[in-house]
Formats: C-alpha cells, structure tokens, sequence
C-alpha cells in the first residue's frame, strides 16, 4: 500500500496581538541588537568551538571566550569560572550536583529560605527523597527578607551549603548577599545564588562576596532563550555527583554568543534602564493606589527590583482579574513556573499573608521595552478590570 508523501510545511510564528507586555520576570522579549548577533553567528561561525585545529572551529571558540568575557563582567567574576549552560534550572542542577559530590558525607546538609524559586526547591526536595541531602529551612519575614538569626541557627547546626536567591522572583525584595555570604563562610560553608531576577538589576559581585556558585539565564536579561551559565570558582564537572565524564559537549555557539552579548548590554546600559524602569514602576503603583481602594503592595518597598509590582486588591480574585486582561495586559499572579496552578503563591504563604491577600496578588514586571504611553494605558486598563471584578462579585453576593 502506498502512502502518501507527507506534508511539510514552514512553521510560523502565531500573531501576537497588541498586547501591553508587563510579565518580564517570566521572560524577556530579546533584544534585537542580541537577536542580530545570534543570528550572524549561526549561519556566519558554524564551526564546532572544541575543533580548534582549524581556523573555523577557532571562530567560535573565540566568540564563547568573548562571551565568557561578558557574562564574568555582568556579575564581577573570572571569566574562566563561566560555566555556560542551557539557563538557570541547569545552573542550579550542577551546583548541587557538586556540592552534593565534593562533600564529605551523605546526606549534605543543606539550608535554603522558604522563598526560593522552585527550581532549587523542587530539585531539593527531590534530593532530599533520594537521602542525598538533608534540608533545613530558612524562615522569612512578611517582606519576604530573610530572618537572620534563622540564618544563623542553621549554620550553628553545621549545614554545608546555603541557597538563597539574589532578588526574589515575585515580590522582588534584594537580599543582602555580601551579609550572607561572610555568614556562610564563616561557618565554613558555601553559598549558591539563584541571580536568575537579580544580575544586572543590583549590585552583585561574585569576586566581593566570594560566591561560590551563581547562575543566571539569558532569557531574563533580553537574550535568547535556552542558554545560560553557572559561575563558580570551584565548580569541576568531574566531581559533580552521578556520571561524571571529560567529554565536553558541542557548545551551543548562537545562544552563547546572544547570552554574552546580553550581558556586554545589560553592563552598558542596565543602571541607566534600571532608573528608568523603577520610576515607570513607581508612577504605574502611584496611579493604582490612588484610583483603587483596597490595594496592598507586597514585598520590601525600599528594597526591591527597580521593574517589580506585586499588589493584592482585595474583592478582586486574582483569577478573574487576569482572565479580564488577558487580551489587552499581559501580568501574572506570580512564577512563570506556578502558572495555572490553584494553589497559592508559596512565596506570599511564606511571607504570611492573609488569603484575601494570597487570592488577589497580581505580579508586574516592567522592561526595556516599556514606555510611558503602556504605564498610562495599563493603569486604565488594570484598574478597570479590577473595579468591573469587584461590582460582579458585589453584585452576585447582595442578589
């Protein structure tokens, strides 16, 4: 029996309507300076960066050196302590790996705040099943900061290693990594930062607080998605728990490249973007407060990403709110990771808010991308939504 040929066709992209884009802790739109970069690479420098032999292969060893080069500037480092990766939940992965690897006994002990991102959570949980570590908790406060002494009583006890983010992914409260690491180190343990929200949007200096593991991801920083790296002075592949092996993968020279570039633009313009962003942020915040009753910013006002909003209007389920914007504001209720998931926030259940609270929190990420015409349209637009939630469910509850 002959079967027909199959039909193939080019893919193409679906057709994003317009859509005032406020969801950049999820993911940011690439740069399109980043996007020409990576697009000269991969079809100019096609060569395999381990094949140095030959002129074509040193073409693109010498543009992941130039990106190494970037990202270590980004974030204070030794270029030679770049460990490029495909983002952050693989960053993350190898640092407890190793940590895991070089330690001494099994389980490790490892501590980490009630806050983190999923990523580490999940992975440790899921060591945790496997007896390869033991997990000590790190209480948080109702700004999502970090109890100190909490801190400390977990070190006391002789945990091995700290996880702890740089800037929180939903409230965006920064934590105090230089303090926390002479913590750590003091106590004779190391530190992971999770610097996925926080590289370029704060101060951090692998070099000044002597972290021994960071990751970061490109797609959070205007470059493309699906690479990232791990940064770590101690960091060696062949002591990393499970099969460890000397084979260095082909790497991926395109997203490299974009990932580096990211950077090299995050270094050059981020304090200046930054400025801009965090007084877009207030004025988008000032206007709410001020035409909604009933709104509560959550997280450390005084202390966090200069692009964050997290808010709760009450009477407003967060739910219903999103489900009103979601062809006109692109936001969320919290991590892109939770998205659609009924249970609430554990970032904001750690922080112990109250479920009115939890119920109606809304997470607003500005970027580059983000003019004044957006804040002012949004401003109309969320407060609309919220207040025409608010009367239906008023409504329903006097009929």
């Amino acid at each position: 029996m002959n079967r027909p040929e199959p039909q193939l066709h080019t893919a193409q992209a679906p057709k994003v309507r317009s859509v005032i884009y406020l969801d950049h802790h999820a993911t940011t739109p690439i740069d399109p300076r980043v996007a020409q970069l990576v697009m000269q690479v991969m079809s100019e420098v096609y060569g395999n960066a381990n094949s140095v032999e030959h002129t074509i292969g040193n073409a693109a060893a010498l543009v992941v050196e130039q990106a190494r080069t970037a990202v270590a500037h980004l974030v204070d480092a030794e270029p030679q302590h770049v460990h490029f990766t495909s983002g952050s939940t693989e960053a993350i992965h190898l640092a407890i790996s190793h940590a895991i690897g070089v330690n001494r006994k099994v389980p490790l002990s490892v501590a980490l705040s009630r806050v983190e991102h999923r990523a580490v959570i999940d992975t440790l949980i899921h060591a945790e099943r496997l007896q390869l570590v033991e997990i000590t908790w790190i209480d948080v406060d109702e700004t999502a900061q970090i109890v100190l002494p909490s801190l400390e009583s977990a070190l006391h006890a002789g945990v091995e290693l700290v996880c702890v983010m740089a800037a929180n992914n939903e409230v965006g409260t920064l934590y105090p990594i230089p303090a926390i690491s002479k913590l750590v180190h003091d106590a004779g343990a190391t530190i992971l930062v999770d610097a996925t929200q926080g590289a370029g949007r704060m101060g951090l200096s692998c070099l000044d607080s002597e972290i021994d593991y960071l990751a970061l991801s490109g797609h959070k920083l205007n470059g493309p998605k699906g690479v990232g790296a791990l940064i770590s002075p101690i960091y060696n592949p062949s002591e990393a728990y499970g099969l460890a092996t000397s084979h260095s993968a082909t790497p991926n020279v395109p997203g490299i490249a974009g990932l580096g570039e990211a950077c090299r633009l995050m270094s050059l313009e981020g304090d200046a973007e930054n400025r801009r962003q965090s007084l877009l942020r207030d004025r988008l915040e000032t206007e709410l407060l001020l035409r909604l009753p009933g709104v509560v910013v959550n997280g450390e006002i005084g202390n966090r990403l200069p692009n964050n909003l997290n808010f709760s209007a009450l009477g407003a389920p967060n739910d219903v709110v999103i489900a009103r914007l979601r062809d006109t504001v692109a936001l969320s209720t919290g991590s892109a990771c939770n998205s659609g998931a009924q249970s609430p926030s554990h970032v904001l259940s750690a922080m112990g808010l109250a479920d009115e609270l939890l119920d109606s929190c809304l997470r607003i990420g500005l970027g580059r991308q983000t003019t004044e015409a957006d804040i002012d349209q949004a401003v109309e637009t969320i407060a609309t939504a919220i207040a025409e939630v608010r009367n239906l469910l008023s409504g329903a509850q006097n009929d």
